[in-house]
């Protein structure tokens, strides 16, 4: 049909025509709008491979994979505090098909220490839902001469900054529960910050590191082999797979708590259709047997709430850590 014929007839039935076609490309934009996902989504994990953060992805990955069709692709990206990965979300598009695993230092400590990273957590990205609770353990390698927290705290106290601890990274859940700890017992050891709990951890089990905080997937092994000591959890209560060592509470020091946490958070503008699925399917994934039995093994706490409430949980951990950044003194690494 020629739309420059001069006919009025012909030309109302030619923008007619165009007007259907239109409507149809509409609909087939929409449909595939609606069909997401229809394509690998790329999941960036802040640290090194090994670490917890990695462990958690692995198992709910499977399980997203399993349920929804399409692949959850696991992408480490270490370094840089976590600012690199999320500065890597920034730039991707809103479309669901690029998510990251947010965690306490991302979310609750990265603000206050990186005020330049050219994105606000708060702002520029959604929060999808909280996955996973996975309590804190301090350890020592097994050849330091201490079995309590008690006799670590009379060992540090004599040998003041001679004695070492590794970290995932600046602002890691292990670094801030390790001068959450520095700072109740007032005992003064050295940071030394890794590019993830993997190649700290390695250092720790070859006795080039004395002290380590983390959570229980990657030290529970480790643990049972003898290899490090376990000689507090950070939880309010003791955990049922390492019922016989104490919290810290119980050595007394009053209120004194840290647990690893991770969830999901997507680009700000993500429609809201996408994240509601998302988390809708998280919600499903965690009560699947696969992920029930691993958090069971870990002593961990399954999430899968709303996006509201993890917004929630988010705005309380980063008032609760507020004050341990400013009296540590933490800074960019």
């Amino acid at each position: 049909m020629n739309p420059n014929d001069s006919s009025p007839i012909q030309r109302r039935d030619y923008l007619k025509w165009m007007g259907a076609a239109g409507l149809a490309a509409t609909g087939v934009s929409g449909h595939a709008q609606s069909a997401w996902p229809n394509k690998p989504i790329r999941w960036i994990i802040p640290f090194a491979p090994g670490g917890t953060s990695s462990i958690v992805a692995r198992g709910i990955a499977a399980q997203l994979t399993k349920q929804m069709g399409v692949s959850f692709v696991i992408d480490n990206k270490g370094g840089g505090g976590g600012v690199p990965a999320m500065q890597e979300l920034h730039r991707a598009p809103a479309d669901g098909y690029t998510i990251i695993m947010s965690h306490i230092g991302l979310m609750a400590v990265n603000p206050l220490i990186y005020p330049d990273s050219g994105y606000d957590v708060n702002k520029d990205f959604v929060p999808v839902t909280l996955l996973s609770r996975v309590p804190s353990l301090f350890v020592v390698h097994k050849d330091v001469p201490v079995t309590d927290m008690k006799s670590l705290i009379a060992y540090v106290k004599a040998r003041p900054g001679q004695l070492n601890y590794a970290s995932a990274g600046n602002a890691s859940a292990g670094h801030l529960a390790m001068e959450a700890l520095k700072l109740a017992t007032g005992m003064f050891v050295t940071h030394i910050p890794y590019r993830g709990t993997g190649p700290a951890l390695n250092d720790v089990l070859a006795g080039r590191i004395q002290l380590f905080s983390a959570g229980t997937p990657a030290l529970l092994p480790h643990i049972k082999s003898g290899a490090v000591r376990c000689i507090a959890v950070g939880t309010t209560e003791r955990i049922p797979v390492l019922p016989d060592v104490p919290t810290v509470q119980e050595l007394g020091f009053k209120d004194f708590e840290t647990v690893q946490w991770y969830g999901i958070h997507a680009r700000a503008g993500t429609p809201p259709e996408i994240i509601t699925k998302l988390q809708q399917e998280c919600a499903k994934a965690v009560k699947s047997p696969e992920v029930m039995a691993q958090n069971a093994a870990e002593s961990a706490i399954p999430g899968g709430g709303s996006s509201a409430e993890y917004a929630a949980f988010v705005a309380r951990e980063q008032s609760r850590w507020k004050e341990v950044v400013i009296k540590a003194q933490i800074r960019p690494g």
